[in-house]
């Protein structure tokens, strides 16, 4: 009889780790495709743009001009939800005097396909060409912002394309350190198919570099930004906000847009 309740949760085990395996995309991606509201709701001008991958995927994203631009934003949003969720933030890169262009990953939003590691990455590529090459912004000029999952693709980004500064909002070091941590009983580094290793890509960056988190972050960890911090290549600076994941920028109010501004100011040419 005991060796039968062994083998029941032998069994048991290896399906949880099979449904881990073959389900990690939807544990990991959570596109909306409705489009709640567009920049116009809060009174900003913009323009809807279809970006093409090199893979041939079509990618939307919204182009919101500032005049007088002091730079320009290519915004690396996070894993949930899509570009119509982000109103909040592209209003305080506007209120800074930035442009901004932000894009939906495949599958999210209007965007074709279905997301995954590389795509996440080419999609990126596509806004940067998109900015570079047909808005003509001088690369010096752009800044790579990434959010959570957003901060691993624009930690890619900056080490495939030339740009002025990379901000990394509440940031982690890879998938399997993460997922390690919030499933310590299933061999995550073992089946993780997803990598997003940012810790292994911030000490070749030579661009100034901001990690922004929060202490009170209850998603990603707080030390994940500090390890990053640690193994990235100078200049560097680092921004201890307030509040949870989703809200901290907001919660932390004048701490925050301030410590943008004071970084953006001091290294953006």
């Amino acid at each position: 009889m005991f060796y039968l309740v062994i083998i029941a949760l032998g069994a048991g085990y290896l399906l949880l780790v099979g449904f881990a395996y073959f389900r990690q995309g939807s544990m990991l991606y959570f596109p909306q495709k409705e489009i709640e509201a567009t920049p116009k709701s809060i009174g900003l001008d913009y323009e809807e743009v279809t970006l093409r991958t090199k893979d041939d995927i079509e990618i939307s994203a919204w182009y919101i001009p500032a005049v007088n631009a002091r730079g320009y934003v290519l915004f690396c949003h996070g894993n949930a939800g899509n570009i119509s969720h982000r109103l909040d933030s592209i209003k305080i890169f506007h209120d800074l005097g930035l442009g901004v262009l932000i894009f939906d990953y495949r599958g999210y939003g209007k965007s074709k396909g279905s997301p995954d590691e590389k795509g996440t990455y080419l999609d990126a590529e596509a806004a940067w060409d998109y900015l570079v090459n047909v808005l003509h912004v001088p690369p010096k000029k752009l800044i790579i912002f990434g959010r959570s999952l957003g901060s691993a693709v624009a930690s890619e980004t900056a080490t495939r394309k030339e740009a002025g500064l990379l901000i990394m909002e509440s940031g982690f070091t890879s998938v399997p350190d993460l997922g390690a941590k919030l499933f310590p009983h299933l061999p995550v580094r073992l089946l993780s198919r997803y990598r997003y290793e940012s810790i292994k890509k911030v000490g070749g960056i030579a661009i100034p570099k901001l990690f922004v988190h929060s202490p009170d972050d209850e998603v990603i960890p707080y030390e994940h930004s500090e390890r990053l911090l640690k193994e990235a290549a100078g200049p560097k600076e680092f921004l201890k906000i307030r509040g949870g994941h989703n809200e901290g920028f907001m919660s932390s109010g004048r701490i925050y847009t301030d410590g943008l501004d004071a970084f953006i100011t001091r290294y953006l040419p």
